[in-house]
C-alpha cells in the first residue's frame, strides 16, 4: 500500500508540471490574490473601533475626560492603551481552489463514468458543467452580485471566512472537471478502473494520492499568486481591475476548452516530463502495483519481464474473452486455450495496418511452417489501434494479403489485450503444453530469442520430438536509426512543424521556411487534422525528412497521391478504398531523404511507417 501511495503521489507530481497542466496555472494563480473587493487592501478592525482607532463614536472624548480629572483612587492620571490593530483574516483562497479542484477530480474521475450511465445522460455532461461553472466563476469576478449568489450555498456554514471562499471552491470544482491530465500509467489505470466501475480501495487509495501529488504544485502557485497580491502595491491598487482581469481569463480560458484551443497550445510545447515519468510510472516496480489493480487473476505476468533470456513461469495463460468473431479456424468456430494443451502456444497480439507488425509477419509465417508439426500452435489476437482496423472486412482481407493461414480472434473491445496487460504492437506471449505462459516479447527484433524459446519449450513438451534447423532472419531487425512509426492524428502525431495544427476543421498550412529537420513532418495547403486521420482539402501537400530502406503510407479515399523524393517525382500512387498500406518509396540501401507527397483533395493518411 506504501508504495502504491508513493507511485501515486510521484505521478501527480510530475503531472502537475507537466505541459498539458499549463492552461490552468494562470487562472490557479489569479485565483489564489483576488479575494473580495471591498476587502482588498483594508486592514481590519477590533470590534467598536472607529477609522482613527479610538473609542466608541461620541463618548470617547467625555471618557477621556473623565480619566484625566482624577477618576483613579490615587489621582493618577489614566492613561488608555491604544487599540491593538486586529490581524486581517487569512486570504484561503488557494486552499479552496485547490481543494475543490482534488474533491472533484477524485470523485468524477471514479465514479462519474457510472453516475452518468445510471441516469442516461449524455457523456460529456460533466465537462458542460465544468464550463459553466469557471464561466460563472469569471463573471463573479466581474460582477459582485454574482459571486455573492455563487457564495449562498455556502453561507451556512459556521466560519464565516469560509463561507466567503465559498466562490473559490466551486471555481475548483468546476477546474476540476475540466481537468485533463496527460496520461501516463498511474492516470491510465484510474480512468480504466473508473470507466468499468471497477472501484477497489487500491484504486481509491491510488486516486487519491495521485490527486495530492497534483494538487501540490497548483497549492504552490496559488499560494505564489496570493503573496505577489499581497506583497506589491500595484495588486492592492488595482484590486478590482485584477478580479476583472482574473473573470475575463477565466470565461477565454471555458471557451478554449469548448473550442479545444488550448490542446493546439500543449502539442506545440516539448513534453519535457516524458523522460522522468517513464522512469518512476513505467518502472519495475510501478508496472507490478499498476497491473495488479484490475484483476488478481493474471497478476503473476507483471513478475516477467520482456524478452527475458531464459524461460520463466510468469503464471497460467489468461483466456481469449470478449472476443467479437474469429477466422481462420473451422466454420470460423473460437479456439478455447484449454484444448490446446499438450500444445505450445504462440499469442500474436497485431494490427493489419501496422508495419511493426507486417514486419513481424514472415518470421510467424516461417516458424508456422517449421514447427506446426512438431506442436505449435499460433493465434492471432487482432487488437485495433483505428476505429476502422474494427470492421471484421477490412481485417480479413489484411490478413489476406499479409499471408496470415493461422487463427485470429478480433479483441475490438481490447478485454484480451487487458487480460494479458499488454501494451505494445507486436507482442508475442508463448504459452507451454501445461497452459503457462512462459516468456513474451514485446515489439520487433530478437526474432532468434524468441524461435530459441519456441524449440525448448516444444522439447519439453516432447523430449523425443524432431525439430528442423532454426529459421535465419536474424539480420532483419530494426536499425537503430531508422526514422519510427508516425502516427497522423491531432493527439498522438509527434515530429511535426510549422503552422500549429488545428483540431477537427478544415485550415491553412504552410511548409516551414528552410531545410525540414530529420524525423519531422510539415503540412501545406489545407488539411484537416483529426483524431485518426488527416483529411487532404484543397492543394494538400505533406513534407517528411526521413531515413530508411522504404517509407509507407496508410491511405484511404479515392484519388492520387503524387510522390517526391529531394525534389524529384519518383512515382503516382492510385488510392481507393478502404485503408490500406501503401509503398512510397523502395530503396537498397537505408537513406536520408526528404519525401514529399500531393495528395488528392478527400483522401486520408492515418500513419506513416518505414523499413
Amino acid at each position: 500500500m506504501v508504495t502504491l501511495i508513493l507511485i501515486g503521489l510521484l505521478g501527480g507530481l510530475i503531472t502537475a508540471v507537466s505541459p498539458c497542466i499549463l492552461p490552468v496555472l494562470p487562472v490557479v494563480f489569479l485565483a489564489g490574490g483576488t479575494g473580495r473587493g471591498e476587502d482588498a487592501g483594508k486592514p481590519a478592525r477590533s470590534p467598536g473601533a472607529t477609522e482613527l482607532g479610538g473609542g466608541a463614536a461620541g463618548d470617547g472624548g467625555k471618557a477621556a475626560d473623565e480619566r484625566g480629572s482624577g477618576g483613579t483612587a490615587d489621582g493618577a492620571v489614566a492613561t488608555a492603551p491604544p487599540d491593538a490593530p486586529a490581524r486581517a483574516p487569512r486570504n484561503r483562497r488557494p486552499y479552496a481552489v485547490v481543494a475543490g479542484l482534488v474533491v472533484s477530480f477524485a470523485f468524477f474521475t471514479l465514479l462519474g463514468v457510472t453516475i452518468i450511465s445510471a441516469l442516461g445522460l449524455p457523456q460529456d455532461i460533466l465537462r458542460y458543467v465544468g464550463l459553466g461553472l469557471l464561466v460563472l466563476i469569471g463573471l463573479g469576478l466581474i460582477f459582485p452580485p454574482v459571486e455573492r449568489l455563487l457564495e449562498k450555498p455556502f453561507a451556512r456554514l459556521p466560519q464565516r471566512q469560509v463561507n466567503k471562499e465559498g466562490g473559490a471552491f466551486a471555481l475548483g470544482l468546476g477546474l476540476g472537471l475540466l481537468y485533463v491530465p496527460c496520461a501516463g500509467p498511474v492516470l491510465a489505470a484510474i480512468t480504466i478502473a473508473g470507466a468499468r466501475g471497477e472501484i477497489s480501495t487500491d484504486i481509491v487509495v491510488l486516486t487519491l494520492s495521485f490527486a495530492v501529488g497534483t494538487a501540490v504544485p497548483l497549492l504552490l502557485f496559488a499560494l505564489a499568486g496570493r503573496r505577489v497580491a499581497e506583497r506589491v502595491a500595484a495588486f492592492r491598487r488595482r484590486a478590482r481591475g485584477l478580479r476583472i482581469a482574473a473573470g475575463c481569463l477565466m470565461i477565454v480560458l471555458a471557451v478554449g476548452l469548448a473550442l479545444d484551443v488550448t490542446a493546439a497550445i500543449q502539442r506545440s510545447l516539448p513534453d519535457y516530463t516524458s523522460g522522468v515519468q517513464k522512469k518512476i510510472e513505467d518502472s519495475d516496480a510501478a508496472r507490478q502495483q499498476l497491473s495488479g489493480l484490475y484483476d488478481n487473476s493474471n497478476k503473476e505476468l507483471s513478475r516477467c519481464e520482456d524478452g527475458a533470456d531464459e524461460l520463466r513461469s510468469c503464471g497460467q495463460a489468461p483466456a481469449l474473452e470478449g472476443i467479437d468473431s474469429w477466422f481462420n479456424t473451422p466454420g470460423d468456430r473460437p479456439v478455447d486455450l484449454k484444448s490446446l494443451r499438450g500444445k505450445v502456444t504462440l499469442i500474436d497480439f497485431w494490427t493489419y495496418s501496422c508495419i511493426n507488425c507486417q514486419r513481424a509477419v514472415p518470421h510467424l509465417r516461417d516458424w508456422e511452417r517449421a514447427y506446426r508439426d512438431a506442436g505449435l500452435r499460433i493465434i492471432g489476437v487482432h487488437s485495433p489501434e483505428f476505429a476502422f482496423e474494427k470492421k471484421r472486412s477490412n481485417v480479413v482481407s489484411g490478413a489476406e494479403k499479409l499471408g496470415v493461414t493461422w487463427p485470429v480472434a478480433l479483441d475490438n473491445e481490447l478485454t484480451t489485450w487487458d487480460n494479458y496487460r499488454n501494451r505494445f504492437w507486436p507482442a508475442k506471449y508463448l504459452i507451454d503444453a501445461e497452459g503457462t505462459v512462459r516468456y513474451f516479447k514485446f515489439g520487433e527484433g530478437e526474432y532468434d530469442k524468441t524461435e530459441k524459446m519456441i524449440r525448448e519449450l516444444l522439447r519439453q513438451a516432447d523430449p523425443t520430438v524432431t525439430l528442423p534447423e532454426p529459421t535465419d532472419r536474424a539480420m532483419d531487425d530494426l536499425a537503430s536509426d531508422r526514422t519510427p512509426e508516425t502516427y497522423l492524428s491531432n493527439l498522438r502525431v509527434r515530429g511535426y512543424v510549422g503552422t500549429p495544427l488545428v483540431d477537427d476543421r478544415p485550415a491553412v498550412y504552410r511548409f516551414p521556411k528552410g531545410a525540414l529537420p530529420l524525423n519531422k513532418l510539415s503540412l501545406d495547403g489545407t488539411w484537416t487534422a483529426g483524431y485518426e486521420q488527416f483529411t487532404a482539402g484543397k492543394d494538400a501537400k505533406l513534407a517528411f525528412t526521413y531515413r530508411a530502406k522504404n517509407a509507407n503510407l496508410v491511405l484511404a479515399g479515392t484519388g492520387k497521391v503524387t510522390v517526391l523524393v529531394n525534389g524529384e517525382v519518383t512515382r503516382t500512387i492510385s488510392v481507393t478504398g478502404s485503408p490500406t498500406l501503401y509503398r512510397l518509396t523502395d530503396d537498397k540501401d537505408a537513406r536520408t531523404a526528404r519525401l514529399e507527397l500531393r495528395v488528392d483533395e478527400g483522401l486520408q493518411a492515418y500513419a506513416f511507417t518505414f523499413g
